[in-house]
């Protein structure tokens, strides 16, 4: 259509222009006998002049009216809206051009929108690691922190993105260490103690982006805190294995050397070093088996055979072997059930081992004269045991630590009464392979209350 009212304005053009060469002509010719003639042709003059200004708006509006709406459609893009489109009415230049935009416009909606899903999937992937991780620009401003690293830096309470770093961190070993980041090429790693309401042991990595110049720093937090403390665990059970056996092989040897000097002679004294060795032994050999017990429960290859345990039947076979040791010391060792049938569902030799510990540990620690009860309940869903006795009880700050490995209260009684150290450690392990769980209550000359629960069998 366009191309028809340009064809148009161009015939009114050449009728207009034909017209005024004619009437020039004719005036320069014979003006006297021409008057006619002049004006018909000034008639058609103002005629094509008329409808030449009636064609040139109309071409006027048809192209303007697309062109605003292109405008239109541009301004919308650059207000992020990629998805304007403009409805070309015809076929002509400016129409080709409107089809160009749409397809441009589809084409930078589709990028844009993978884009956006790319940055979501990214931000979920980031918010779901259990690393912290925090993003700065150039001036340590904060551009995003994920909830792990709010968590572990506490930001919860404080918008940080878009302030900088030290506004809500007042740490300085962590500023440092973004600060050697954003001078180096280099990613730096840096471990420190984090004092704030939880204190933790944190390591971070900071590495610059890359780029001519800085344009920002990631930082990566890692909470070391539980390996340190494993660590810490392993350097003291090493020492505390070493000093365990140092000890008995120390007076083996000064036994053995004493004989060597001459008292295997000596039928007066032999005997007495030959008790010793013998002590001795048996007390390296009770603390090996209880470190190859205690490293298979922690490793998983104990075998357990879960199966109806008759409670009571494994307490009162329990009690009555240790029963003339009770009587030798005029102690008291009795058994209590609330309970007429309980059955736990359990390791039988498990089960054994855990009230074998728990009375021997009662019977040394419970002096002449004194009392030990068993007591079997029932508390929901499980079976309680409560070894409770009239012992020299345990002081309230060692209470959290007395189920760790080799921790002694009183260290020095405890080797003389030859604890190896690992007997409540083996309990509270088996307690919890069985999907039990225990706990102690004491107070200093009291006496001592150990409670072991284990699921009851389902009938």
């Amino acid at each position: 259509m366009s191309r028809r009212l340009f064809v148009a304005l161009a015939l009114v053009q050449v009728f207009v222009l034909g017209g005024l060469a004619l009437a020039i002509r004719v005036r320069v010719g014979d003006p006297e006998t021409c008057d006619e003639l002049t004006l018909l042709v000034g008639v058609a003059l103002l005629v094509g002049l008329g409808l030449y200004a009636v064609l040139s708006v109309s071409l006027a509006r048809r192209i303007t009216r697309p062109l605003k709406d292109l405008i239109a459609a541009f301004e919308k893009v650059g207000l992020d809206r990629p998805h304007a489109r403009v409805y070309p009415a015809n076929s002509d230049e400016v129409s080709l051009l409107g089809r160009t935009f749409n397809r441009m416009s589809e084409k930078l909606s589709a990028r844009i929108g993978a884009l956006e899903e790319d940055r979501q999937q990214l931000r979920t992937i980031l918010s779901g690691m259990v690393e912290g991780v925090v993003a700065l620009d150039p001036d340590q401003r904060v551009l995003f922190v994920n909830d792990r690293a709010g968590e572990l830096l506490e930001l919860s309470r404080t918008p940080a993105v878009g302030r900088a770093l030290w506004e809500v961190v007042r740490h300085r070993p962590l500023l440092d260490a973004v600060k050697r980041a954003l001078e180096s090429s280099e990613p730096h790693r840096e471990e420190f103690s984090w004092t704030g309401s939880v204190a933790r042991t944190l390591t971070v990595h900071a590495a610059r982006l890359p780029g001519e110049s800085p344009r920002g720093a990631v930082l990566v937090l890692h909470d070391t805190t539980e390996l340190r403390r494993l660590e810490r665990l392993r350097q003291d059970f090493v020492a505390n294995v070493s000093h365990e056996l140092k000890t008995p092989l120390s007076v083996i040897k000064v036994c053995v050397e004493t004989l060597l000097d001459g008292a295997v002679e000596d039928p007066a004294h032999r005997g007495r070093f030959l008790e010793q060795i013998a002590r001795q032994a048996d007390r390296l050999h009770a603390l090996i088996l209880d470190l190859l017990s205690l490293a298979r429960i922690e490793s998983g290859t104990e075998l357990f055979h879960f199966t109806s345990v008759p409670l009571r039947v494994v307490a009162e076979a329990c009690i009555e072997r240790h029963r003339p040791r009770a009587e030798a010391r005029n102690q008291r060792l009795d058994l209590e059930v609330s309970h007429p049938a309980l059955i736990v569902w359990a390791d039988e030799e498990a089960v054994d081992q855990i009230l074998e510990n728990l009375l021997d540990n009662a019977l040394k620690y419970t002096g002449e004269g004194g009392s030990i009860r068993v007591r079997l309940g029932v508390e929901g869903e499980q079976a309680s045991v409560e070894v409770v006795d009239s012992g020299i009880g345990i002081p309230s700050a060692d209470l959290p630590r007395i189920f760790e490995r080799f921790y002694r209260v009183d260290k020095a009684r405890s080797r003389e009464l030859g604890g190896t150290g690992l007997g409540l450690a083996i309990v509270k392990h088996l307690v919890q392979a069985m999907h039990g769980g225990v706990s102690a209550t004491s107070e200093p000359r009291q006496g001592t209350t150990f409670r072991v629960c284990l699921p009851l069998a389902r009938s």
